[in-house]
């Protein structure tokens, strides 16, 4: 069948992560020692510990990454000593410190002239588990909608994610193809969900997992001839 929509993953697909990541938690450190000085120096390994009890308490937040880190932020700030209603508040303001310094990232320079193309002839979405905004980005143009874990509770590789985007999309699985850098979540999640997966794959790696995906790109600027080969085959 004619592919129709194309979903995206963002990160690691889009652009690198680790680095903005890594950036994003100096910053929001920094601010966290000017603005909420009895918190301190507190050691990552610490809010890792925070992490795992709101987790084992609410389970339900693995797939909500946002309010996760508001979460450990307001319990290691009321462990600090600060009161309920002011932990709460430099919870929300340092999450935004942390969520604004995330999106200080560079989007792969094939990226925008890509979705320029593939936008004149498909629908696009994006299905994510993290918690970047395309609008923050200046993508959001290109995208019919942008699905993240968050808004349903689930995430990749569960295959609910991907049907929410097939209904937001408004095809059947076998006119989709979703777009991913990660074996599991990525490619035998849409996958398993009907769709065809193509496997981001810019550094190289061995494939290891059990079932192929459907095509292998090292870069995005493949995508247009690869889905128009797909298109026009018998």
């Amino acid at each position: 069948m004619t592919i129709k929509l194309i979903t995206f993953d963002l990160d690691d697909t889009l652009w690198d992560t680790a680095p903005v990541i890594v950036s994003a938690e100096a910053v929001l450190r920094q601010w966290l020692a000017e603005h909420a000085s009895d918190l301190g120096g507190v050691p990552v390994e610490h809010l890792w510990a925070i992490r795992e009890r709101v987790l084992s308490n609410e389970p339900g937040l693995k797939h909500r990454i946002s309010a996760l880190r508001r979460k450990v932020l307001f319990h290691a700030l009321e462990e600090a000593g600060y009161a309920q209603p002011h932990a709460s508040e430099l919870a929300e303001q340092a999450f935004e410190v942390f969520l604004q310094a995330r999106h200080q990232l560079e989007i792969f320079p094939e990226v925008q002239p890509t979705l320029e193309v593939l936008a004149r002839h498909y629908t696009l979405g994006v299905v994510t588990n993290g918690n970047a905004d395309v609008r923050r980005l200046g993508l959001a143009d290109y995208f019919k909608f942008a699905l993240c874990a968050e808004d349903i509770g689930v995430g990749k590789p569960d295959s609910r994610l991907f049907q929410e985007a097939l209904q937001r999309g408004g095809v059947s699985a076998e006119a989709a193809v979703h777009i991913g850098d990660h074996p599991g979540d990525d490619i035998a999640g849409a996958q398993q969900a009907g769709l065809r997966a193509i496997w981001f794959n810019p550094g190289s790696k061995a494939w290891e997992a059990e079932k192929q995906p459907d095509a292998e790109i090292r870069s995005l600027s493949e995508l247009p001839e690869l889905l128009a080969r797909w298109n026009t085959a018998p």
